[in-house]
């Protein structure tokens, strides 16, 4: 009896230790599976927020940034941009490590499917908790109005890191 006990409260506590999965973007857009796993294309910081990004890319878009296939970038590319705020360690202020996590932020490349948006779809979750950002799915618009100076670069910020 004492072995039954023990197992159901190894299950319960497994199953609220478990990471829900979030929710869809209002455009329908769906958190990746496994982009946590996927391989660094660059980073990047910003000083007007004080923020740190990694931007990943699943095996499509590391393929096409390895090959310099990026302009434009090939359908079933996606980038998912990881930020955090700047912090520095107590006893080295002189680096800066990532602190509190912002949010992740997604590029899902399908030409004819975001066509309206340059060929890319967009989404963000914010947060460890991971909610959806935007109302409705005009959200895009204010992702793609920002990558307007980027339009001749298939509307992508990012510059692949070179290898050696």
């Amino acid at each position: 009896m004492h072995f039954i006990h023990t197992t159901i409260a190894a299950a319960l506590i497994a199953a609220s230790c478990a990471t829900l999965a979030a929710e869809p973007a209002p455009n329908g857009i769906t958190l990746p599976e496994g982009y946590k796993d996927w391989r660094v294309i660059a980073s990047s910081q910003r000083t007007d927020n004080n923020t740190m990004r990694v931007i990943l890319g699943n095996d499509k878009a590391i393929e096409a940034a390895r090959s310099g296939n990026t302009n434009p970038w090939p359908d079933g590319s996606i980038m998912a941009k990881l930020v955090w705020k700047n912090s520095t360690l107590d006893k080295w202020a002189q680096a800066i490590v990532p602190g509190d996590f912002v949010h992740a932020e997604f590029m899902v490349k399908d030409s004819k499917k975001y066509a309206a948006t340059g060929g890319w779809g967009f989404a963000r979750w914010l947060g460890k908790e991971q909610k959806p950002y935007g109302k409705d799915a005009n959200f895009s618009q204010e992702c793609f109005g920002c990558h307007q100076p980027v339009k001749d670069r298939d509307w992508v910020f990012t510059h692949p890191a070179q290898m050696p």
